[in-house]
């Protein structure tokens, strides 16, 4: 049963939200868990300019994913950073190109489900999980979110991301905020629940 991760991360916040969701998915016995990175649209020294090569390099281990290898999966948990409440133009680009999917009903059935991350709190981590919702109905996929019983989201002591839709952390501003360990245990917690549902819907 494999379980596709498939992220995009420019400083890194994501890549470690989408090892902590490979971390929970791997928990459930059967689970083949892949960690892979949508394709890069932006060239070196634009990354450059933005102060992102150095993470990337980080990631630069870690396969690219392939239109081929979305088919192969039962499940398939995708991570993007926030830009203006939507998806990055990464992730878009990418499930622009899976048409042949589409047209093959490929990924009808199989589970979906979405983590994220934002500059600041109110972001638009929520609109963008949302918003990437309807390419994934649009290909007839089964939504999984992040339940509340997880019960790190009724937590009020502290500020943490995550929501009913998806797994999420805050960047900061500046990026300085690496995902907490609450924001961490919400992304295993999405790996194991759409693995275990899997697991159950392949049985």
């Amino acid at each position: 049963m494999k379980v596709l991760i498939p992220f995009y991360s420019l400083y890194g916040h994501v890549y470690k939200m989408a090892q902590a969701v490979a971390e929970g998915a791997a928990q459930i016995e059967g689970a083949e868990v892949l960690l892979r990175r949508v394709p890069e649209t932006l060239a070196p020294e634009v990354l450059q300019k933005m102060g992102a090569l150095e993470p990337q390099k980080t990631m630069s281990h870690i396969p690219v994913c392939t239109v081929e290898e979305l088919g192969e999966a039962a499940a398939i948990i995708f991570g993007t950073p926030t830009r203006f409440g939507n998806m990055c133009g990464q992730m878009r680009q990418f499930l622009d190109s899976t048409g042949k999917l589409w047209a093959a009903n490929a990924l009808v059935g199989k589970i979906g489900s979405v983590f994220t991350s934002s500059n600041t709190q109110h972001g638009g981590q929520e609109a963008t999980i949302i918003s990437f919702h309807m390419t994934l109905l649009h290909q007839g996929m089964i939504i999984v979110g992040l339940p509340y019983s997880f019960e790190g989201q009724r937590r009020v002591d502290v500020i943490t991301g995550c929501s009913p839709y998806g797994a999420s952390t805050i960047a900061g501003p500046s990026g300085e905020r690496l995902p907490s360990d609450n924001e961490l245990d919400g992304a295993r917690f999405q790996g194991s629940h759409v693995a275990f549902i899997a697991k159950k819907l392949a049985g």
